[in-house]
């Protein structure tokens, strides 16, 4: 029997839940940009606050534990008003142990129906991801992502070497632009 999984809005109340989910996806190399020691309260609290104020930051509750989360993804603008039209600084995390399993495309396809049903002024959507890492390139790719250029030797990579981030970004279809 295939798992449900449920995505729901998150809420402050799963601070401490989304920083285990990101330790633990943070100690493995060539996913998120950051070391396990690096998640600490204020950075999960900055964009936590940061998507439940202007953006949208969704998460899937492990259904075999209810103190676990095992994905979460957020966006948000980036706070001038140049920007109102755009969500900045997406990220997604999948618990390791529940990768492969459509988690990831049913949360992420969630955020993007959202920001299209519930967030007409948004017209841009970007994120940066690091250049070994094809699967997920192609993966934002099919929710429409285009490549966006290349920031060289930006990232150190999982090889010890810097290697390039990949900038990409999504425009609403059929804008017309004012």
């Amino acid at each position: 029997m295939k798992t449900v999984y449920e995505v729901r809005s998150a809420t402050f109340a799963d601070l401490y839940k989304i920083m285990a989910l990101y330790r633990e996806v943070a100690l493995n190399s060539g996913g998120i940009a950051r070391e396990a020691d690096e998640i600490t309260e204020g950075y999960v609290r900055n964009f936590l606050e940061k998507s439940l104020v202007s953006g949208v930051l969704l998460v899937a509750d492990n259904p075999s534990d209810p103190k676990e989360l095992i994905a979460e993804v957020h966006a948000y603008t980036p706070g001038s008003k140049v920007f109102a039209h755009v969500f900045s600084d997406l990220t997604i995390v999948v618990r390791p142990g529940f990768q492969g399993r459509g988690i990831g495309k049913l949360l992420f396809g969630t955020l993007m129906g959202d920001i299209e049903k519930k967030h007409p002024e948004i017209l841009r959507v970007e994120l940066i991801t690091r250049e070994s890492n094809e699967k997920a390139i192609g993966f934002y790719e099919s929710f429409g992502f285009k490549v966006e250029g290349r920031m060289e030797k930006r990232i150190h990579g999982t090889t010890g070497r810097l290697e390039a981030d990949i900038p990409m970004g999504w425009i609403r279809p059929g804008q017309t632009w004012l």
